[in-house]
C-alpha cells in the first residue's frame, strides 16, 4: 500500500505547522517509527519555510507589480509519497531559485555529499553553514538519505528530499 498527497498552500508563516502536522498525522497513522517521522518533519518544516521567505517573485521581475503576497506568486506546493519502506517529499516554489553562484555543490564537500555520504551533493550555500541563513538547507540534507536541490524550469525552486522508513510494530503499511 502507499499513500501520496498534495497541499498547494500560501506563503504565510501559518502554513508551516500546518504541512508539519499533517506529515506527522500521515505517518503515526501509516506506522511509522516517531524518530523518523521527527527527522521528516524537520526538514520539511525547513524546507517550507524556506518557500515561504524566498518563494515569491520580486516586486521588480516584471510581472506587473505583483510582490511577494499577490496572485500566483503567493502560493507552493508540498508533495509527500510514503510508497514502501521510503518517503520522498517535495516543496517547489515560484520565487527566483536558487542563485546560479550557491546551486553548485560545494567544493569543499567534493567527493561526498551532505553528512559525509558520497555521491551526495551538499546544499546550495552549504560551506555557509556559520551564517545566519543557509542552515536550513544544509540541515534538510543532514536529516535525509538522498535529497536533490534544483531551480525549476522558468522560475522557482524544487527541494526534495527521501528518507527510508522504520515502522512500529503492527503498522499498517509496514512492508512484508
Amino acid at each position: 500500500m502507499s499513500i501520496w498527497w498534495s497541499l498547494h498552500l500560501r506563503r504565510e508563516a501559518a502554513s508551516v505547522p500546518l504541512a508539519r502536522r499533517l506529515l506527522l498525522g500521515t505517518m503515526e497513522t501509516a506506522g511509522v517509527d516517531p524518530d523518523i517521522s521527527f527527522d521528516l518533519s524537520v526538514a520539511l518544516s525547513e524546507a517550507c519555510a524556506n518557500a515561504v521567505e524566498h518563494g515569491g517573485f520580486a516586486a521588480d521581475d516584471g510581472q506587473d507589480g505583483a510582490g511577494a503576497g499577490q496572485g500566483a506568486c503567493a502560493a507552493y506546493r508540498v508533495t509527500a509519497y510514503l510508497d514502501g519502506d521510503c518517503c520522498r517529499i517535495e516543496v517547489t516554489d515560484s520565487g527566483p531559485g536558487f542563485p546560479p553562484d550557491t546551486a553548485a555543490p560545494d567544493p569543499a564537500a567534493a567527493g561526498t555529499g551532505a553528512g559525509g555520504r558520497p555521491g551526495q551533493p551538499g546544499p546550495p550555500g552549504c560551506a555557509a553553514t556559520a551564517k545566519e541563513h543557509g542552515r536550513g538547507l544544509w540541515l534538510i540534507a543532514e536529516l535525509a538519505d538522498h535529497v536533490r536541490f534544483r531551480n525549476r524550469p522558468g522560475s522557482g525552486a524544487v527541494v526534495s528530499f527521501d528518507k527510508i522508513l522504520k515502522w512500529r510494530e503492527g503498522a499498517l503499511l509496514k512492508v512484508s
